[in-house]
């Protein structure tokens, strides 16, 4: 079972995360690598919206891939290339849909001077547990 919470006591998070991400009575952990903005035939998406949805997509694969799903998740990480209001608002916005109705599991946002390739605008890796 996955608890995910923040507690009074701890500062609010900035955006719709949790602070605390617990799992109890679980036997699989899973690693998930650093997703990109690709989609499956290969081809990187183009834009940041579009390479947050993909590499989101990604990690919903990786799960199911695992026999798991969002519920699943305790954490995500994620890496930006642009460091701008904007970005940062289209991040939260593209992670918000989602997420869902579903808790948000706990997450920390980096932006980082480059990744892998020029044309990668993000990386998502995640934990998972069942």
């Amino acid at each position: 079972m996955i608890k995910l919470w923040t507690p009074d006591t701890m500062p609010k998070p900035a955006s719709r995360y949790n602070q605390l991400a617990l799992a109890e009575n679980t036997t699989r952990r899973l690693e998930i690598s650093g997703q990109f903005g690709t989609l499956p035939d290969g081809r990187v998406a183009e834009g940041l919206a579009a390479q947050l949805d993909a590499a989101l997509a990604n990690v919903d694969t990786a799960l199911a891939a695992a026999g798991m799903g969002r519920a699943n998740l305790m954490k995500i990480t994620v890496y930006l290339t642009e460091n701008s209001p904007e970005a940062v608002s289209i991040y939260r916005a593209r992670r918000d849909a989602w997420v869902g109705d579903a808790p948000a599991p706990a997450a920390t946002l980096l932006i980082v001077a480059g990744l892998a390739s020029p044309a990668l605008l993000v990386e998502v890796d995640a934990v998972a547990a069942a």
